[in-house]
């Protein structure tokens, strides 16, 4: 590998809500590291995603959906998304296979055309395993009309499909430059980070309606046990309402228990060790309006 044909750089993932940016880049990385769920607002931070291959590193920003905020966190969301387009080499607009381009889709499309001509953006339409040829060759016709798009490119991220034509698709727009982060680190974030959105997304499953959009985790205590392949960890669960919590805990404990029993199993494989897991729930009423509390969940620069 000499360092003219080595190739590097940043690429933002933008996109609604639920379109499968988290679900594309954790494919691509082969580990889950970004919470994955189909309610708005799993992603809340930028997250770093690491690929490399023999010939490049691609730095990817896992950015939270863009919408309009209604509290301090969804503030922090917007600054985070706008900020991560900043700072890319290539732009990434994930969306899906809808007919038409609705709000939502029109407000990000306007905010990329501001950096038409000044960084390339790659269209990626996903979920196109769920549609005919026909329809989709109409999506791309639709996208097509914006006249913004460098590239457009059919995926299915859940299926894996299309993922390599887009990995090489953007080495065409990344310029050589160095290995940014050692060849075997897959995200910028922690082991503590990583466990406290497995947490997460175990509530963002099983919660219906307002409940998990209130939901945020404290790792209390993350230690291995000495000369023992075994991890003692515990975590807060918060909640905004006391009607929440008791939803949270669930019929004799149950849906704590489930979340727990999942969350166990997936951060065992990450860590490939045993796990003691314990899990309390607790109550900081409106914390997403309170910025105190916002900086305190980590959702902070």
């Amino acid at each position: 590998m000499t360092e003219n044909n080595f190739k590097s750089g940043y690429v933002s993932v933008v996109g609604r809500p639920n379109v499968g940016k988290s679900t594309l880049l954790n494919a691509i990385i082969g580990e889950k590291i970004s919470a994955i769920s189909s309610k708005p607002q799993t992603t809340r931070q930028n997250i770093t995603f690491i690929h490399t291959d023999c010939n490049s590193q691609i730095i990817f920003l896992d950015t939270p959906g863009i919408q309009r905020p209604k509290n301090k966190l969804g503030e922090f969301m917007l600054t985070e998304s706008k900020e991560s387009i900043e700072d890319a080499d290539v732009i990434t607009y994930i969306v899906d296979t809808s007919k038409r381009i609705g709000k939502a889709e029109r407000s990000i499309i306007d905010i990329l055309k501001e950096y038409e001509g000044k960084i390339p953006i790659v269209l990626l339409i996903n979920k196109v395993d769920t549609i005919k040829k026909d329809e989709l060759l109409e999506i791309i016709s639709m996208y097509a009309k914006e006249e913004i798009f460098n590239e457009i490119i059919p995926i299915s991220a859940i299926k894996n499909d299309g993922i390599d034509i887009y990995l090489e698709t953007l080495k065409k727009y990344l310029k050589p430059g160095p290995m940014y982060y050692p060849d075997d680190m897959i995200t910028d974030k922690n082991e503590r980070f990583i466990v406290s959105e497995i947490i997460r997304e175990k509530g963002l499953k099983y919660l219906n309606e307002e409940v998990p959009h209130g939901l945020a985790i404290s790792i209390e205590k993350f230690k291995k046990r000495e000369g023992k392949n075994i991890y003692d960890i515990e975590a807060n669960i918060f909640v905004e309402r006391d009607s929440h919590k008791g939803i949270l805990i669930g019929k004799g404990g149950s849906m704590l228990k489930t979340i727990g029993t999942e969350a166990r199993e997936d951060i065992e494989k990450l860590l490939d060790a045993k796990v003691n897991l314990q899990i309390w729930v607790k109550v900081e009423k409106n914390w997403r309006e309170r910025e105190n509390l916002v900086k305190r969940f980590g959702y902070d620069k």
